[in-house]
Parts: structure tokens; C-alpha cells; sequence
């Protein structure tokens, strides 16, 4: 089974319990204004171009088939300015300007990779894992590459490694189930309790997330952690918490605690190697604003983090 992976990060404490080898697919239903990840969202593999490191050589320009590549030089005697523009409607990602950049300042974001070759590259880490590590999918997300997945956690389960799932939760139910066979653990994000909100950030509605979140309790009691990012200005009032603190006690009684995951904007540096606009404007939390929405939770019985 081959998939597209556009990183696998290892030594991961941030994506589950323990230390962990996470796998990040590509590819995303959802496009959240916020993204840490930007190169997640598109489903084919993308150039990204740190023009910071560029030094005009002229390489990838002289090596691509496409003709996706214009180098413009003024006054070279002078000060060897020069102006590179990537034409990306005719780039195919192909990674020939990669191999031959002398600045280092071209990538590929997404390569296809086997299900065998993800389970041996893991498999390395496992004297890492211990009592409560194990391997993570994540993305993007992994339930947009549904049999790449389900493969995945198969050969993972069946090689005693604990499995975690990172997802938006945005899928159909039958894609969940065939998902949740071979998962030990699930991170689910909510952005958002109002559904109108939650279109307003991330371009579609809430209602199928919640309720595969609670169907994910009630029906199938998976362990769930819920993780929210906090976004100020935008799900950080007192009543989002309260709202997402009832859904809780009512429909997701085997949540093992809520993480509270405060904006950064490190994901700004990202689309500016795809060339893309940044947007979205928001400031990072402070300590005592999280705090205060811990408190709120956790009013509720709830372990929060």
C-alpha cells in the first residue's frame, strides 16, 4: 500500500503520550486559517522555496523540464541582485531543482512512501518507545488517506506497537470504524463549538466532528484526548469553554483529558516558502488567559492540560 507522507518526525512528545514516531499524511478536508502546517493541506506533493537561502545560481532554472522556473539578473558586475520566480501552475513538483540547488533553498513537501518502508523507518525508534510510547498518525489528515492508514495501524498493532491517532474527525463513519480497529489512542481536535464559527476558521461546519466524537465514546470507547487550539480572538471566550466542557460530561465520557494548545505563528514562515498570502492575525496567549480557560474545564471535572 503506498500513501503520501510528508514528514515523519521522531523523538515526538507532542503527538501522544510517551516518546513517539510521528507520520504525518498529506493532505486535509479542512483549511484552518492558522495552520502550523500549511503543506499539509493540498493532497499532491508542493514546492516550497526559502528565498532567504537562495543565492541566484541559476541551477533549478537550467534543470527544469517544466519551465516552472524565470531567473532575472540585473547589474551582476555590480551587486549580483536578481529576481527567481517559481511559475507554479506549471510545476510538477518532479524535485529535479531540489538535487541540484546549491543554496539548499528548494523542497518537496510530500513523497509517496510505502506502508512496508513507513513500518521499517518506525521500527527503528521502538527502544524509544517504552511503557506508554508508540507511533502516531497525524497530518494533514490521515483519515483523508483512509487504506494508506488502516494498513499502517495494521502493521503497527500486529507488531505490538501502540497506535495513536491525531484527527479532525471530519470523515465518514465507516472510514472511522475501519480506523478505530487498530487504534490505541485518539488525539481529536476541536476548533470550535459554534458551527458557524467553525466554518468561519477552518471552511466547513462542526456538526459531523461532534458527532463522530461522541459516537466515538458512546458506540465504539475509545480513549480520547481532545486538544484545542486556542486562537485569541477567536475560540478563546469563557463560553466556548463552557460549551465544550458540557459536550464532554454529556457525549464523551472516555475523554481522558482536554489539552489546551496556545496559537504560535510558526506556520508563517511555511507559507511563505509556498508562496502563498498570510492572512490570519492573532497574538500569541498569554499564560494567565490559558490558565483562566484550564480553570474553566476543569470546573467541570475535567483533567486539562
Amino acid at each position: 500500500m503506498e500513501g503520501t507522507v510528508f514528514d515523519i518526525q521522531h523523538y515526538s512528545i507532542h503527538n501522544g503520550p510517551g516518546i513517539r514516531t510521528t507520520v504525518f499524511l498529506k493532505g486535509c478536508p479542512l483549511n484552518c486559517l492558522w495552520c502550523q502546517n500549511p503543506e499539509s493541506i493540498s493532497f499532491a506533493p508542493e514546492l516550497m522555496h526559502n528565498a532567504e537561502k537562495c543565492v541566484g545560481c541559476g541551477r533549478c532554472e537550467s534543470v527544469c523540464t517544466a519551465s516552472a522556473v524565470m531567473l532575472l539578473k540585473d547589474n551582476i558586475d555590480e551587486d549580483n541582485s536578481f529576481q527567481l520566480t517559481n511559475i507554479r501552475k506549471k510545476c510538477n513538483a518532479c524535485g529535479t531543482c531540489v538535487d541540484v540547488c546549491l543554496g539548499k533553498a528548494r523542497s518537496i513537501a510530500g513523497k509517496t512512501i510505502t506502508s512496508e518502508e513507513t513500518y521499517a523507518i518506525a521500527n527503528k525508534d521502538r527502544i524509544f518507545y517504552s511503557a506508554d510510547g508508540g507511533v502516531t498518525l497525524s497530518g494533514g489528515e490521515p483519515l483523508s488517506q483512509i487504506e494508506f492508514a488502516v494498513t499502517l495501524l495494521e502493521i503497527f498493532k500486529n507488531n505490538n506497537i501502540n497506535t495513536c491517532v491525531d484527527t479532525c474527525g471530519y470523515a465518514e463513519w465507516e472510514s472511522i470504524q475501519a480506523l478505530m480497529d487498530y487504534a490505541d489512542l485518539v488525539l481529536y481536535d476541536v476548533k470550535h463549538m459554534d458551527t458557524g464559527q467553525h466554518k468561519t476558521g477552518t471552511s466547513i461546519g462542526n456538526e459531523l466532528i461532534l458527532e463522530n466524537l461522541a459516537r466515538l465514546s458512546t458506540e465504539l470507547q475509545k480513549d480520547i484526548i481532545i486538544r484545542v487550539p486556542v486562537i485569541p480572538g477567536y475560540n478563546d471566550s469563557a463560553n466556548n469553554m463552557r460549551e465544550l466542557a458540557e459536550f464532554i460530561t454529556k457525549s464523551c465520557h472516555t475523554c481522558r483529558e482536554v489539552n489546551l494548545l496556545p496559537y504560535h505563528d510558526m506556520g508563517k514562515s511555511k507559507l511563505q516558502q509556498l508562496e502563498k498570502d498570510f492572512q490570519f492575525i492573532s497574538r500569541i496567549p498569554k499564560e494567565t488567559e490559558m490558565e483562566t480557560l484550564r480553570q474553566i474545564i476543569q470546573s467541570y471535572g475535567i483533567s486539562v492540560k
